[in-house]
């Protein structure tokens, strides 16, 4: 059956020009500022880069990414974090680039002899806790929602500030860290300290070394070792190892990755998690399968009725259920907070029984009324004359109708299964609409809906071989709508529109 108004999902494949201006990824210029501090007895530098998105006298708040050895991370970190927001992975950050003064003091933890400075690592977090980040939150839009970044050294301070002070960040990103240092000192700590107290906190810890002895050397195996070891439930870690880098240029690789980790889940950030069939009845014994069409890294889920936690089973593309129930599912996406749940319902019942075929029906199509008039709501049209009728089918256009605003629809007639088993029907729509099988009411998508990506209604039930009842409801307010009715039979594994050979009308 096709009912195809014009409608249009626009796509688009950015190539990455890092570092270079590109259209609708433009950054905003950093600010120079400055603050005294009490902690360390002098004043420290730092650059500030702005989202695009924010305009002087907004009250919108954003994330915020503070990066070590800022003079090196300046042009790069915010030109990727830039990119990100343009294409929607990552949410708008305010970037601090923090200048250094002496970084072997302020990012080692312990005092070496070879490094006279060195071991300032508590003052300089001390720093950071108390002096820097209430004054960024007092001087811009911050939400105070943190991400650390740092590189070599400063790695090695970002998984220190972790262990030290693991609420004042909600993510972390340690490239090419100095684990070495001190004896692998802080592969020790981890060791030692890491307990279940992190738990559950969806905090993000993102490492990265170099393939080869540099990995073993800088201390990251080690240390990659004891946090698979630790594997702490609810805290993010992922470690990767690039091939053909060096030092310096590990940096690039690992902001992109790093800043794309810390966000993952991003998609899901609204809460909604989409899944096919979203309601539907069960036969005993006989399980189906629910296809989750968003990121399903942090979503969980539960079938008995209680919601998701983050310790709840990990959601995958494909779930089996097993027996009827409430599938209740929620995303918890790194960094972003969410309290939507998802809820499939999903009924013990039996296949309803087919109907014959009606006297003088016609193969190939269904029929419609069609009703002139304005509602935000379905109408009732046992009070309504239609003001046209007319046959739907593959030859159907839209602008056959009398208008193309301002009108309802009801479309009728017989659907003939061929096969018996679980039948999944899709129903998507600009305005609302809803759809009857068997005179029953399966899906009610009524009100003033758009068409967009997983906005369709689905539900999924047993059908024998025969003959059933189909009807259609549909109303449009306004112009330029949409009305999409699709089905899985048993034996398919994708949406097809209803062939006319299956659809009769009087």
């Amino acid at each position: 059956m096709k009912l195809n108004p014009p409608f249009f999902l626009a796509g688009s494949i950015a190539i990455l020009c890092l570092l270079c201006s590109t259209a609708g990824a433009q950054m905003k210029p950093a600010v120079r500022d400055s603050i005294y501090s009490d902690v360390l007895k002098e004043t420290r530098i730092f650059m500030v880069t702005m989202p695009e998105v924010y305009k002087p006298g907004s009250t919108d708040k954003y994330d915020v990414m503070y990066a070590l050895d800022g003079e090196r991370q300046e042009r790069i970190l915010p030109s990727i974090q830039s990119f990100n927001e343009w294409l929607q992975v990552a949410p708008p950050n305010i970037v601090v680039d923090l200048y250094n003064t002496d970084r072997n003091r302020d990012f080692t933890p312990t005092h070496t002899g070879d490094n006279a400075t060195s071991g300032g690592a508590a003052k300089f977090l001390l720093f950071i806790k108390t002096e820097l980040v209430p004054y960024i939150n007092k001087k811009y839009p911050s939400n105070n929602s943190n991400g650390l970044f740092g590189h070599s050294l400063g790695g090695l301070f970002a998984m220190y500030a972790f262990l030290q002070e693991p609420n004042l960040f909600e993510s972390y990103i340690a490239c090419d860290p100095s684990f070495w240092w001190d004896n692998r000192y802080m592969v020790k700590q981890v060791a030692a300290k890491l307990d279940s107290t992190y738990a559950n906190s969806n905090k993000a810890l993102f490492l990265t070394g170099r393939e080869g002895n540099d990995y073993a050397g800088m201390g990251i195996e080690a240390m990659d070792s004891v946090l698979k070891a630790k594997a702490i439930s609810g805290l993010n870690v992922k470690t990767i190892v690039y091939q053909n880098e060096n030092h310096g240029t590990i940096v690039l690789k690992t902001i992109y990755d790093g800043l794309r980790y810390i966000y993952t889940g991003y998609a899901n950030r609204t809460g909604d998690v989409i899944i096919y069939p979203q309601n539907g009845i069960m036969l005993k014994d006989k399980p189906i399968i629910i296809n989750c069409f968003s990121d399903p890294e942090t979503i969980r889920y539960t079938t008995d009725g209680t919601g998701p936690k983050l310790n709840s089973a990990k959601m995958q593309t494909e779930l089996t259920l097993t027996k009827p129930g409430k599938l209740k599912l929620k995303a918890f996406p790194y960094r972003v907070k969410n309290e939507k749940v998802t809820t499939g319902n999903f009924k013990l019942g039996e296949a309803w029984p087919p109907g014959a075929l009606p006297k003088n029906v016609q193969q190939g199509g269904l029929k419609y009324a069609f009703y002139k008039g304005e509602w935000e709501k379905m109408p009732d049209f046992k009070k309504l004359k239609p003001a046209a009728t007319g046959l739907i089918n593959d030859h159907f256009e839209w602008n056959q109708l009398p208008t193309q605003a301002n009108f309802a629809l009801v479309i009728d007639g017989y659907i003939e299964i061929k096969e018996e088993g679980y039948h999944m029907f899709v129903l998507d729509s600009d305005d609302g609409s809803k759809l009857y099988l068997n005179n029953k009411l399966l899906i009610n998508h009524d009100g003033l809906t758009q068409m967009q990506l997983g906005s369709g209604q689905t539900y999924i039930l047993p059908l024998k071989k025969g003959i059933y009842p189909i009807r259609l409801e549909y109303f449009l307010n306004g112009g330029r709508g949409g009305l999409s009715l699709k089905y899985v039979t048993p034996n398919t594994s994708k949406f097809i529109g209803i062939p006319d050979e299956v659809l009769y009308h009087k």
